[in-house]
Order: C-alpha cells, then structure tokens, then sequence
C-alpha cells in the first residue's frame, strides 16, 4: 500500500482502521494492527508488529524485530532499538487469558531503548532516558536516567543530545555534544533554560 502521505512495503499489512501520519516509512514483513495511531516521520523498521490500539508520536524510530503491544504508548521521538522486548501481562500462562489484566507502559518523549532490552509493562520510562543493550526495566525510570543491567539500576545521567552528563560538586552539567547546561538537585535533572 502507497499513497502521497506515507509509504508501505507491498510485504506489510495495514488493518483497518488505523491512523497513519505524513512521511511515515513502514518496512518490509510489518503488521499495523487496528486503532493504532502512527505520527508523522515515524519509521517502522522490518518485521515489526504494532498492537491494537497503540499510540506513536511523531517521529518515534522502531528499529527491527520489534513488537509494540496493546497498551504501550510512545511519546515524540522516541527511539526502540533492534529486537527490544516490551511486555504487557505480568504473569501470563498459555492456558489462562488474562487480556483484561494488561498494564500500561509510557515511553515519554526522547527515551531510548537499547538492543535487546526488555520492558515489564505497568511502568513508565521517563523523557529522554537511555535504556542500554540488554537492559531489563522492572520499575519506572526518571526523567534522563540512564539504566544497564538485569535488572537494570541506574548509572548515571544523559543529556538530550545523547552524552553522559558529569555533573560538578555543586550539580550542574554541560553536555558534551550540544553545550547545553543541566541541573542536578533533589535526585532529579532538568535541562536549564538558554536565557
């Protein structure tokens, strides 16, 4: 399927209905499930399943073998790497259904999540938090944490541009790759104002 808006690989499948935005690249093997919502610029890289009702804001990058189920939503550029694992039932058994125990999970705006790393849904991932390769998520994560292991703790800070930030004795940063400053109090950072 291709219209001016969009593009789909003749190998993927599109169930109806669902919203689709402008620029949107939807690649080889995919299936976009019902009352799913794509935003603008996303791509959605090969053999990738996006669940009933899921919601992607603009420009979310969903790199290959991904499966994003019912109940996940993703923020503005959000980035899931390849073979990410996002879960949405906490103790699932094949014999038992349990599709009215689903958990929301919440990717808010600029997250990362790494190669391989695995989300146990009923949890939030703060805006622009880094998740590394092979990660697994247990808990929510704050705003800019960055988060390695399994289970995955927390080891250190990262700025929006995708640096580690080194925070000084009084709690201020400078990103590396863009100069932007950061504050670090009460356990928590925001970026600080250019004024």
């Amino acid at each position: 399927m291709n219209n001016q808006d969009y593009y789909v690989h003749p190998s993927s499948y599109i169930d109806e209905p669902c919203t689709i935005g402008k620029g949107v690249h939807i690649w080889h093997f995919c299936h976009i499930m019902q009352h799913s919502t794509i935003g603008d610029d996303c791509n959605i890289g090969q053999n990738v399943v996006i669940g009933r009702g899921v919601t992607l804001g603009n420009n979310v990058k969903v790199q290959n073998n991904v499966t994003v189920y019912e109940g996940v939503t993703c923020e503005e550029d959000v980035f899931l790497g390849p073979s990410m694992v996002f879960t949405n039932v906490i103790n699932p058994r094949s014999a038992i259904s349990r599709k009215q125990e689903f958990k929301p999970t919440l990717v808010k705006r600029g997250a990362t999540i790494g190669a391989n790393a695995t989300i146990v849904c009923g949890h939030t991932i703060g805006e622009y938090a880094f998740i590394g390769a092979g990660a697994v998520i247990t808990k929510d994560v704050l705003p800019y944490a960055l988060m390695i292991g399994n289970p995955a703790r927390q080891a250190g800070w990262m700025s929006e541009w995708g640096s580690k930030l080194q925070f000084d004795k009084e709690g201020f940063a400078v990103c590396e790759g863009s100069g932007e400053k950061y504050r670090l109090e009460n356990g928590r950072v925001r970026k600080m104002s250019n004024n």
